[in-house]
């Protein structure tokens, strides 16, 4: 699909948003293109489908116990994507820092398991956009095993975005992952912490600093 086509599809997908933020206090949480519905062709294109599929039937693959067929091409409808699968939607009302979104669309907030709200759907628009104008993905995370690896998506989203600003960094939960970690000042430890731990060699502080 081209851009102008696109901007239209996302337009009608800001406003199902809008919709379910403003009147139903909804997340959707799992926006991808398969859970969003083309309308179907007429009823001439729909016939002439099924001639063809009569006439010039899709190669097929016979067994024991079932027979597998090549999927034919639908021909696509014209209109705009209707949003489909709430599954697993959440209620906007209620705190949330549970895992959601298939892994390569996680937005940032998610994957360090901080608290998230309406925000992820529009990380969630980004990323359906991308995937309807190219045929690349915009993030694998993939290890070199082809496992999924969130240290992998993390250094993506760093090479396509640039570090995290330090508002973000504040908020991210290095304390869930010091939970074991025994003694008092705990807080000032992290603090001690996250400022050794720069990006910047020469944003770091000195011994004496330390």
């Amino acid at each position: 699909m081209d851009l102008e086509s696109m901007k239209s599809c996302i337009r009608r997908l800001l406003v199902a948003l809008d919709f379910l933020r403003s009147e139903c206090r909804i997340i959707r949480t799992d926006l991808q293109l398969k859970n969003l519905l083309l309308p179907a062709p007429d009823a001439t294109k729909l016939s002439s489908f099924e001639d063809r599929a009569v006439s010039a039937p899709s190669s097929r693959k016979v067994l024991k116990d079932r027979t597998i067929y090549t999927s034919p091409l639908f021909p696509p409808g014209k209109g705009l994507p209707l949003v489909s699968d709430f599954g697993e939607a959440r209620f906007g009302d209620e705190e949330h820092n549970e895992d959601i979104m298939p892994n390569a669309y996680r937005a940032p907030e998610v994957i360090f398991k901080m608290k998230w709200d309406y925000k992820v759907d529009i990380w969630n628009v980004a990323m359906v956009a991308w995937d309807i104008v190219s045929s690349h993905t915009l993030f694998n995370g993939r290890n070199p095993d082809g496992i999924f690896d969130d240290r992998v998506h993390l250094a993506e989203l760093v090479a396509l975005l640039g570090p995290p600003p330090p508002e973000f960094r504040e908020r991210s939960h290095l304390k869930s992952i010091a939970a074991d970690i025994k003694g008092e000042d705990k807080e000032g430890f992290l603090r001690w912490l996250r400022a050794a731990l720069q990006w910047l060699p020469e944003d770091r502080p000195t011994a004496t600093e330390l």
